[in-house]
């Protein structure tokens, strides 16, 4: 019987683990994203923060109902080359593709170039004044910007599958920083205008790519010193007891890696802020005080409900990171 409740247990908590940074992490970015604006935008984001914030872990929501959306979360750039820097992959969508197939960046992720793509769309939505389309693609665009700064979003070894670890996929980007990030330094100084967005993008994927190696180094290095009594504790996620990785073995794993999580995080935090406001210089400057209020289309409904209904239902498409 124990086997039994046992196993429900740890497979609870495989199904309760969430890509990315989390819900709360990519919450945070984005909502702290918004106090880095200057004053001519950031009456109309702080207005709106709450939306900013909620909306945040949408394109994770996407991935359990489009099959074109896991792979603008990442880049395998160990597919191409054993480390860092980054400087083989053509940083030009076409030149890249003219390298290795379209098909084959897709399967290894495109992060770096979607980032550009969030970028030209949420220019055009601030010249069209179309209000929906501004905060909906702004909490898009942070998504893909925190992201890219996730060093498990560089590498095949995502989850640490190669290398006996599974797991540390969501215990980096999300255990770490819902235990805490409340002692992180997050001042970031204002959001500064980016003159090139696809030089930031790929610095960005270069950094995370420059971690992968200490990542799972400094975790493979302390899980010798811990017996699965410490390493793991049970606790309450909802109405389930599910098997996390326990406070100490967390706060130890936070510390082998120095301020990597909070300097991460920190930095996707200035990138989000930086490229908004460059979006709003680029379409010109639009008084955003005087946005066209436009609902969501039908077809934009009909999406936002499927997705949802998909979510819910908890089958994600692609590779799932986190279990």
């Amino acid at each position: 019987m124990f086997k039994k409740v046992f196993f429900i247990l740890v497979f609870s908590a495989a199904t309760l683990g969430v890509t990315a940074w989390g819900f709360f992490g990519h919450r945070t970015i984005n909502r702290l994203a918004v106090f880095t604006l200057p004053a001519d935008i950031f009456g109309f984001y702080k207005e709106n923060i709450e939306y900013i914030t909620e909306h945040a872990p949408d394109p994770d929501k996407r991935r359990y109902s489009d099959a074109a959306e896991a792979c603008r979360h990442y880049l395998d750039a160990d597919h191409y080359e054993c480390c860092a820097p980054i400087d083989t992959i053509p940083h030009k969508w076409k030149e890249a593709v003219a390298k290795y197939t379209e098909d084959t960046l897709l399967a290894y992720g495109i992060v770096p170039w979607h980032i550009q793509v969030m970028m030209y769309r949420l220019t055009e939505a601030f010249k069209e004044k179309n209000k929906f389309r501004i905060l909906k693609l702004s909490a898009d665009l942070g998504h893909y910007v925190a992201d890219a700064h996730v060093p498990l979003h560089s590498t095949e070894n995502y989850n640490g599958q190669m290398t006996g670890q599974n797991g540390i996929h969501g215990f980096w980007e999300s255990r770490l920083p819902e235990l805490f990030s409340g002692s992180y330094d997050f001042f970031t100084g204002k959001a500064v205008y980016i003159d090139d967005v696809q030089k930031a993008a790929w610095i960005a994927i270069n950094g995370s790519f420059a971690a992968v190696d200490s990542v799972l180094r400094f975790e493979r290095e302390l899980s010798k010193k811990f017996p699965d009594d410490r390493k793991f504790a049970f606790e309450q996620k909802g109405n389930l007891t599910v098997r996390m990785y326990s406070p100490e073995y967390a706060a130890a794993f936070d510390r082998s890696l120095g301020n990597m999580v909070e300097r991460r995080m920190r930095e996707s935090i200035a990138l989000v802020g930086s490229l908004w406001y460059t979006a709003w210089v680029n379409a010109g400057q639009p008084d955003l005080r005087k946005l066209l209020e436009h609902a969501p289309t039908d077809e934009e409904q009909k999406l936002i409900t499927e997705q949802e209904k998909k979510f819910n239902e908890g089958k994600m498409i692609g590779r799932p990171e986190e279990q």
